[in-house]
């Protein structure tokens, strides 16, 4: 299969590298020399513009950063116009629902759909097949997607029409910073009871109280040190989610106040 990329970044390059790896023709964007050299070794065939890398494609990747750069790539560029008629374009930054659907609507002349895949997990991840993604589009789009998404995750996950692979991650990344929040605060009172911090990192994770958030942070050493690690993507994620919750008249509830401990940037517990 031809797969158009944009976004090899973190985790766009092992994801090129997979896709490569399970034989597809992967045409992924480089800025600049440099980094088209480093496409190559991926396995990947080096283009400069979206356009080439989605010009033939059976399938477009988009993995940025921001909903800002996905509206870039896909409203304000030729990628809608380069596609084929009959391709998917799949999204896995995570963002507003409103953006997806957006695209979605300019693209549906060009005879193209949309599938909104916004992930969780890390390069390692990636490399070992195992990413999640959240899936959101129709049953005919996802398992067109499906075919490409399989060379780097396990599980594909199928949650409803468009946009619901974003309400979804948003939802996960709203838990994730409360229980980031939550065990923050229970540093905070391990500290007023007597224990330091890495005493109780060493010891909660073999416990009842462990759990993904609390085993993380656990790996990194300290709360702050992981914060620093995350804050950036998760801090944009959870004020898309905040904007999104406003907009529906939704309640995020005692989650509101976990979300703010755990997003502190201080090395304050």
């Amino acid at each position: 299969m031809l797969i158009g990329f944009a976004g090899a970044g973190r985790m766009g390059r092992p994801m090129i590298e997979r896709l490569a790896g399970a034989g597809h023709t992967v045409r992924a964007v480089g800025r600049s020399a440099e980094s088209r050299s480093a496409l190559g070794e991926l396995g990947a065939e080096p283009v400069e513009t979206v356009a080439a890398a989605a010009e033939g494609a059976d399938v477009f990747v988009v993995c940025v950063f921001s909903d800002e750069q996905v509206r870039e790539v896909c409203l304000d560029g030729p990628v809608l116009s380069a596609l084929p008629h009959g391709a998917v374009l799949v999204v896995h930054t995570t963002g507003s629902p409103d953006t997806v659907a957006a695209i979605a609507d300019a693209a549906r002349p060009h005879g193209l759909e949309v599938v909104d895949a916004p992930v969780s997990g890390g390069p390692h991840n990636i490399a070992a097949g195992q990413l999640t993604v959240f899936a959101g589009g129709t049953d005919a789009a996802v398992h067109r997607a499906r075919e490409v998404l399989s060379a780097y995750a396990d599980p594909v996950l199928h949650v409803g029409p468009l946009g619901s692979g974003q309400r979804v991650k948003l939802v996960n990344n709203t838990l994730f910073a409360a229980q980031i929040g939550l065990v923050a605060d229970a540093i905070r009172l391990g500290n007023q009871l007597g224990l330091d911090e890495s005493t109780l990192l060493d010891a909660l994770p073999h416990a009842s109280s462990s759990g993904r958030a609390l085993a993380s942070i656990a790996a990194k050493g300290a709360v702050h040190t992981f914060r620093t690690t995350v804050g950036e993507f998760l801090g944009k994620d959870i004020a898309v989610a905040r904007t999104l919750a406003a907009e529906l008249g939704a309640d995020l509830g005692i989650l509101n106040a976990a979300i703010t401990i755990g997003l502190r940037t201080t090395d304050q517990t």
